[in-house]
C-alpha cells in the first residue's frame, strides 16, 4: 500500500498507513482490569479507529468508560428529509463526548458520515420536537434552538446551562414551526459573508465547542 493508498477506515490524510495495532505481542493482560480487553482484538489486531487508551477494548469496555465521565450536553436533530449530515453530527457529538443524541422524527438516517461512532453513543429517537421536549424537561435539561432566525440570540455572547440540548433543523429549511415553539430559545452563529447560513453539520459543531470551552475540564482531554 502506497502513501498515496490510505486504508478505507483511516480518515487521517497523515501519520501511519494502517490505523491501530497488529495482535497482541507477549502474555495477554490479566489480573484486575483484565476484563476490558476483548479476546478477538488481542488475537486478530485492533484496527479501529479508537484513541491509544482504548486499543483492543471491547466496545461495551469503552461505552462504559465513556459513561462515567460524558459532558452534560445534548444534541438533537431534526430528520424529516433523511439530512446526510445526521451522521457528521453523531460523530461531532462523540468527539466532544455528548451525554446523548436526539433523533427526531424519522428513526432512519444515514450511518456512513458517522465513521461506526454511533455505537459509542446513546442515541434517542423522538416522534416530534414537543416529545423531545418532554423528554428533556423531566430531566431539567434546557432545549436551545440553533438557528439563525429572526430574534434569535447571539450564542457568542450567552452565558450557555451545563445542562442543555441544542437541537438542529434541516439542512435549508432549518428548525420546523413546531421545533422553534418547542425551545426555550432560538439562537444564532455570528455570520459575517454573503452566504445566508452554514452547513447544519458545522453548526452542530460550533455550538458544540463553544460548551466544551464554557464547562469542559481540559485535563481530560486527547491529543494525537
Amino acid at each position: 500500500m502506497t502513501q498515496e493508498q490510505r486504508a478505507p477506515y483511516d480518515p487521517m490524510p497523515h501519520g501511519p498507513q494502517e490505523v491501530g495495532l497488529g495482535p497482541w505481542v507477549g502474555e495477554w493482560p490479566n489480573g484486575p482490569g483484565a476484563e476490558v480487553y476483548d479476546e478477538t482484538l488481542l488475537r486478530e489486531g485492533d484496527r479501529r479507529n479508537v484513541v491509544d487508551k482504548y486499543r483492543y477494548w471491547s466496545m461495551a469496555a469503552i461505552v462504559a468508560d465513556l459513561d462515567s465521565r460524558r459532558h452534560d450536553f445534548h444534541v438533537a436533530i431534526e430528520n424529516w428529509q433523511h439530512d446526510f449530515n445526521i451522521g457528521t453530527i453523531v460523530r461531532t457529538a462523540n468527539a466532544f463526548l455528548a451525554k446523548e443524541v436526539h433523533i427526531v422524527g424519522n428513526r432512519r438516517w444515514n450511518r456512513r458520515g458517522a465513521m461506526v461512532t454511533d455505537r459509542y453513543q446513546h442515541l434517542r429517537y423522538h416522534a416530534d420536537a414537543t416529545e423531545l421536549a418532554g423528554y428533556l424537561h423531566e430531566r431539567d435539561v434546557r432545549l436551545w434552538g440553533v438557528d439563525n432566525l429572526p430574534g434569535s440570540l447571539h450564542l457568542e455572547d450567552t452565558p450557555l446551562p451545563r445542562r442543555v440540548c441544542f437541537l438542529f433543523g434541516q439542512e435549508g429549511p432549518g428548525l420546523s414551526e413546531q421545533a422553534r415553539n418547542a425551545c426555550a430559545a432560538t439562537f444564532s452563529i455570528a455570520q459575517f459573508g454573503s452566504t445566508r447560513s452554514i452547513n447544519a453539520s458545522v453548526a452542530a459543531a460550533v455550538a458544540m465547542h463553544a460548551w466544551v470551552r464554557e464547562h469542559a475540564d481540559f485535563s481530560e482531554a486527547w491529543r494525537g
